[in-house]
């Protein structure tokens, strides 16, 4: 994933992402009760970008990535910083190191300047500022519950590069959290 804002360039291997299935299927995903205007880009095209602010704290991006009218995503959880280290570190001034600057969602969109005004960008647009380029697959690949989710913990839809050190830390999901009126979490 690569993002071109005015200040610079950063570039980061996507290393961990989570599957949510479209509309009445899959409970936890935004699109379940079907295209509202908050989850309307994800029924597509595929290849889009949906972005929405999480927890009231914090914005998270997706990829559309089924058929246009199903309603399917997937979060980008966590990266490898691998251009633009410097200025994702002055985005992300409270990364110690560098395997934390876009380890989980919030700090992977963070590290890569992405928020609401990116929303609905074709991330397979050679012209956006907002692409997303093939590169070859990882050695091996995990796969397990999705995190921090309260519906659906059990499928398997949590996609991660074994043994990545920017994989962000599993959290179970389960008893709701407490959040502000009006906000839900995991698309």
């Amino acid at each position: 994933m690569v993002t071109d804002q005015p200040e610079g360039t950063v570039a980061v291997r996507l290393t961990e992402v989570e599957a949510y299935s479209g509309e009445g299927e899959d409970p936890a995903s935004h699109a379940h009760r079907g295209p509202t205007p908050r989850a309307a880009i994800m029924f597509g095209p595929p290849g889009r970008l949906y972005v929405y602010f999480s927890y009231g704290v914090h914005w998270c991006a997706n990829v559309v990535v089924g058929p246009e009218g199903r309603g399917s995503a997937v979060l980008l959880r966590a990266g490898e910083v691998v251009a633009g280290e410097d200025l994702a570190a002055v985005r992300r001034p409270s990364a110690r190191v560098a395997r934390d600057l876009a380890r989980g969602p919030a700090r992977l969109t963070q590290a890569l300047a992405i928020g609401p005004d990116d929303g609905g960008a074709d991330v397979l647009d050679p012209a956006s500022s907002v692409r997303l380029h093939v590169g070859g697959p990882p050695a091996a690949v995990s796969a397990g519950p999705r995190v921090g989710i309260t519906r659906a913990t059990e499928l398997p839809w949590r996609f991660w590069e074994t043994g990545a050190v920017s994989v962000s830390a599993f959290r179970p999901g389960g008893k709701p959290r407490r959040r502000p009126a009006g906000q839900t979490g995991t698309p």
